[in-house]
């Protein structure tokens, strides 16, 4: 089953810290099976709090999901990511192909 990976940043605190996260961040999606979806494109706000930006990730499970979120190369990265901005990040998996 496909899993979608939802971060949605809430709160900047420190943009160097977000200026450092960013290619690192491309960088760790090298060798992993996924599609970026949406990447803080245009977005309303249908229910809730006002958000700064969001992205989704489609993997094609979420053992792929977990290995690239809990790999080296994006453990490094986000650490940028939690210094930079208050997010949240859900994996979820999506329905069984028809």
């Amino acid at each position: 089953m496909p899993v979608y990976g939802v971060f949605i940043r809430e709160r900047t605190h420190d943009q160097a810290e977000l200026d450092a996260y960013a290619p690192k961040a491309a960088a760790s999606l090298a060798g992993h099976p996924l599609t970026v979806l949406a990447a803080y494109g245009a977005q309303q706000v249908a229910e809730g709090p006002p958000v700064e930006g969001v992205v989704i990730v489609e993997f094609p499970s979420m053992a792929a999901a977990r290995a690239w979120y809990d790999g080296p190369a994006y453990r490094e990265a986000r650490e940028h990511r939690f210094r930079g901005a208050d997010y949240r990040a859900v994996f979820v998996e999506g329905l069984a192909p028809q």
